[in-house]
């Protein structure tokens, strides 16, 4: 049984001539052999009745504090919706489908809610159905405790539903289709001439997601990558082959790129909204205190440098508030950069290659750029930069490693 997941986000089955491109995609894996799967996402946006969001404000036109397990109840109807249309759609051109919540496609989770973790997948009830000739539509995004209360998995929820299904079913490929191309090598609204890649390796597409690319959530790259099932991404509105994600690079992409120095970055990726943070005088226990602090209030850091008595780190704007008044209770002396961006080149084969880092100061001081902060690792080289330029720096770095002749 030649099983292939599809997963459909929102604006693919948001209206009927979405919907009907989705279709036409499965039908498209049965006609060629395949069994699909299908995992869809939320089709409402605010202002619809169904919406998630809209269905939320109702709640909490009643009591602004929600009790976490109802939220996920309440979070999980717009996937439940989806499925169920889509099964519809289905059946009006003449497959039989079903649709099916997370638990009952066998998505068992811990009790997180909001956030929950997948503990397993019992797969039964699927392959029943698909060995009945039936097409199951899963509504994506949730699951179901041991005590049989749904949950929802946190953001980037159903590519982490499709990819955990894939797993289970011992997939051939899981299809993420979205309404892009596939994979770009930088954001196309702010560099122009940004291409579509043609093949990316996990831990490339895993980096690219963790440094503010909105690909694909890096929970499902994870899952993916621990059973090497290839991820392709794919534009519903067409019939391009997208970008393939796997293990390794295909062999006659590889014999394109092995002997060009500009090769060595595959993608540029970006995080807008970063504060930077530097704390001066500071002796050992207080930079504990401050970063167990900054823990206990659910602050994320990154790009952090530790000095014998500094410490200079990045943090999601929206947390800035929240950073500063733990840092004056604790009587710190500290300093604050605001509107910050986080630039990334990101790339496999940069590993061991001299220069890279060079280049990329080059290429930024060349254009005005000014760097306020750096980082590296194997396959990725950060800079923090001022917000305002972000486009110039996306711009320069593509530019430098030529990406737009991929």
């Amino acid at each position: 049984m030649k099983i292939v997941i599809q997963k459909f986000g929102g604006t693919s089955v948001a209206t009927l001539e979405m919907r009907a491109k989705a279709v036409q995609k499965v039908i498209n894996a049965k006609k060629s052999g395949y069994y699909p799967v299908v995992v869809v996402s939320a089709m409402g946006r605010k202002g619809a009745p169904y919406a998630t969001d809209t269905l939320i404000d109702l709640a909490k036109n009643e009591c602004v504090d929600t009790h976490p397990r109802e939220m996920d109840l309440l979070m999980s109807c717009g996937e439940i919706i989806s499925s169920v249309v889509m099964v519809n759609a289905l059946r009006a051109k003449g497959y039989e489908a079903v649709a099916l919540t997370g638990g009952q496609a066998g998505i068992i989770t811990d009790n997180n809610y909001g956030n929950a973790n997948i503990l397993r997948v019992q797969p039964d009830r699927i392959y029943m159905y698909l060995e009945m000739g039936k097409i199951p539509v899963v509504a994506g995004f949730q699951g179901v405790t041991e005590s049989g209360d749904i949950t929802t998995l946190g953001r980037g929820g159903s590519d982490t539903t499709a990819a955990a299904l894939g797993k289970a079913l011992a997939a051939s490929f899981i299809e993420i289709y979205t309404d892009v191309d596939g994979i770009m090598t930088a954001d196309p609204r702010l560099v122009p001439n940004a291409t579509v890649l043609k093949h990316l390796t996990y831990s490339e597409v895993f980096q690219m997601a963790d440094q503010g690319a909105k690909v694909i959530h890096p929970r499902a790259v994870e899952i993916a990558m621990s059973c090497n099932i290839p991820l392709i991404i794919k534009n519903v509105n067409g019939n391009g082959p997208g970008t393939m994600v796997s293990s390794y690079y295909e062999s006659d992409y590889l014999k394109t790129i092995e002997h060009d120095p500009n090769q060595v970055i595959t993608a540029i990726s970006h995080m807008l909204n970063r504060t930077q943070i530097t704390i001066e005088n500071l002796n050992l226990e207080l930079q504990n205190t401050v970063l167990n602090r900054l823990a206990e209030n659910g602050i994320s850091i990154d790009l952090i440098n530790v000095f014998p008595n500094k410490m200079i780190f990045t943090i999601d704007g929206d947390d800035s508030a929240k950073t500063t008044t733990i840092l004056e209770q604790l009587g710190c002396s500290y300093s604050a950069v605001y509107n910050c961006s986080k630039i990334s080149a990101i790339g496999n084969r940069m590993r061991g290659v001299p220069g890279v880092m060079a280049r990329i100061i080059k290429a930024l001081h060349k254009n005005q750029v000014h760097v306020l902060q750096t980082a590296d690792s194997h396959t990725t080289i950060s800079c923090l930069i001022k917000g305002e330029d972000t486009a110039k720096a996306l711009v320069a770095l593509h530019d430098e490693f030529k990406l737009h002749t991929r």
